[in-house]
C-alpha cells in the first residue's frame, strides 16, 4: 500500500482520482482550499462522498500557502508521501483574462510550492494536471505532445506552460520523476458547472436558455472522467520526464453535442447566440498514441454514455444539481 498527497481532492478529477485510489488499497491525504471558483455545494458534494473512507485524510489547505504545506509534510517526515498528484488548479480560460493573478499563484506558484517540497523530503514522484489550452489555435490536428506550445492564448494556459516548465526543471536539477498530464475537456457526474457538458444539462433539463458562442461549429474532444483519473493513476509509473495527452481522440461539434443532450433529455433546448470570446480555441483533439505506448491507456466511456451517466447523476442529484451557479 502507498500513500499519496492529493491535492484538489475535493474537485472533479481530485476526488474521482482519490476515489479510485482508494478503492485500491492505498492511502491518500486529500488537500483542497474549497474556494468559491465555482459553486462550492459541488465541492462538498464530493467531498462528502469521501469522507469515511478507509485510508482518507482531509485538508482545507491552499498550495499557495508554502507553511500550511510544509506543516503538513512535517506530520510525515519520517514517512514521506510516495508520490504528489498536484490537481489544484485555477481553472477556466475566460476568467482568466479578467484575473490572471490568481492563476499564477494557483497553478505556478503552488506548483513551485509543491515541487520544491517533493525535492527536500526525497518524494520522486509528482504528477502535474496540465491542459489541452497550451495548444491555444495550432493549427495541425490532432495535437501531439511536441506541438508548440509558446503561443498560449490566455493567462490561464499560459500559467499552466510555467508550471510544466518548472517541472522540466526539477526534474533536471534534482531527479524528481514526472509526469505532465495534458487534459482534454473533461466531463461526467458532480462535473464543474463552468463546464459545457453540466451547463447543458442543466439548462435543457430546467428549461433555461442555452448559451451558445460563436456559430455553434467548435470542437471539443470529451473525456469522460472515470477515464481521467484512471489515465492520471498510471501517470504514478516511473517515467522520468513526460508530458502526455489524455483525451478521448473522438472531437464532437458543440452543437451535435446539444442534439445528443436533447435526444437524452427529450427536451429541446432554447438556444441563445452570442460572440465567440477571443480565449475560446476553435477545437481541440489529443493524438493519445503516447499515452497508450507509455501507460498503456485508452478512453472506455464513449460521449453517449458518459453523457448518460451525468444526466442519470443529475436526476437523482435534482435537487442540488438544478441549483447550483452554472452562469
Amino acid at each position: 500500500m502507498a500513500t499519496y498527497l492529493v491535492t484538489g481532492a475535493a474537485g472533479f478529477i481530485g476526488a474521482k482520482v482519490t476515489e479510485f485510489l482508494l478503492a485500491d488499497g492505498h492511502a491518500v491525504t486529500g488537500i483542497d482550499n474549497l474556494n468559491d471558483a465555482y459553486d462550492v455545494r459541488l465541492k462538498q458534494w464530493r467531498r462528502a462522498q469521501l469522507e469515511g473512507k478507509s485510508g482518507f485524510s482531509f485538508f482545507q489547505l491552499d498550495i499557495t500557502d508554502r507553511q500550511g504545506l510544509r506543516e503538513l509534510w512535517a506530520l510525515r517526515e519520517t514517512t514521506p508521501f510516495d508520490g504528489v498528484i498536484n490537481l489544484a488548479a485555477r481553472a477556466g480560460v475566460r476568467y482568466s483574462v479578467e484575473n490572471p493573478w490568481v492563476y499564477f499563484e494557483t497553478n505556478t506558484t503552488g506548483a513551485l510550492n509543491l515541487l520544491e517540497l517533493c525535492q527536500e523530503y526525497g518524494v520522486n514522484k509528482y504528477v502535474l494536471a496540465s491542459s489541452s489550452s497550451l495548444y491555444g489555435n495550432a493549427p495541425t490536428l490532432p495535437w501531439r505532445e511536441d506541438t508548440d506550445t509558446n503561443r498560449p492564448i490566455s493567462p490561464y494556459a499560459a500559467s499552466k506552460k510555467a508550471a510544466e516548465t518548472l517541472c522540466y526543471t526539477y526534474h533536471y536539477l534534482y531527479g524528481l520523476d514526472v509526469t505532465v498530464l495534458r487534459y482534454f475537456t473533461v466531463y461526467g457526474p458532480a462535473g464543474r458547472p463552468d463546464m459545457v457538458p453540466f451547463r447543458l444539462v442543466q439548462w435543457i433539463s430546467e428549461g433555461q436558455p442555452v448559451t451558445v458562442f460563436g456559430d455553434g461549429q467548435q470542437s471539443r474532444d470529451f473525456t469522460y472522467v472515470d477515464d481521467i483519473a484512471r489515465g492520471t493513476i498510471a501517470g504514478l509509473k516511473p517515467l522520468g520526464y513526460e508530458v502526455i495527452n489524455l483525451g478521448s481522440d473522438t472531437p464532437v461539434v458543440l452543437m451535435d453535442a446539444i442534439r445528443m443532450v436533447e435526444k437524452l433529455i427529450d427536451t429541446q433546448a432554447n438556444l441563445v447566440r452570442k460572440p465567440r470570446h477571443a480565449a475560446d480555441v476553435l477545437a481541440t483533439w489529443a493524438d493519445i498514441s503516447k499515452a497508450k505506448q507509455l501507460l498503456g491507456w485508452h478512453p472506455q466511456v464513449s460521449l453517449h454514455d458518459g453523457m448518460k451517466r451525468l444526466i442519470d447523476w443529475y436526476q437523482n442529484n435534482r435537487d442540488l444539481a438544478k441549483e447550483v451557479q452554472t452562469r
